[in-house]
């Protein structure tokens, strides 16, 4: 099994600015992030593509999905889901 890393840097937004990836296969997963940035398409972009499974290209979209758990709003969510409390209590009663 060979082991890989993959790094980026993105913006706040998921603008992608940079990549680097080292390990097995680093030429194939790279061109990914290449055309992304080329086109200037963000990390939301990659997370939404379907990958082939079980591929190495698939360490791409795991490493855009961690990207999004890392930035998402968490104020807005807690407030979304007090609201959805609040609603769901409203209808029970």
């Amino acid at each position: 099994m060979a082991l890989s890393k993959i790094k980026f840097t993105a913006t706040g937004s998921d603008k992608i600015l940079g990549a680097t990836i080292v390990g097995s296969h680093a030429g194939d997963l790279l061109a990914e992030f290449t055309l992304a940035m080329r086109y200037k398409l963000g990390l939301n972009k990659i997370l939404g593509t379907i990958h082939p499974y079980p591929t190495m290209s698939e360490a791409n979209k795991a490493t855009a999905g961690i990207w999004k758990k890392d930035h998402a709003p968490q104020t807005l969510l807690r407030w979304v889901e007090k609201y959805f409390n609040w609603t769901r209590k409203k209808d029970q009663s």
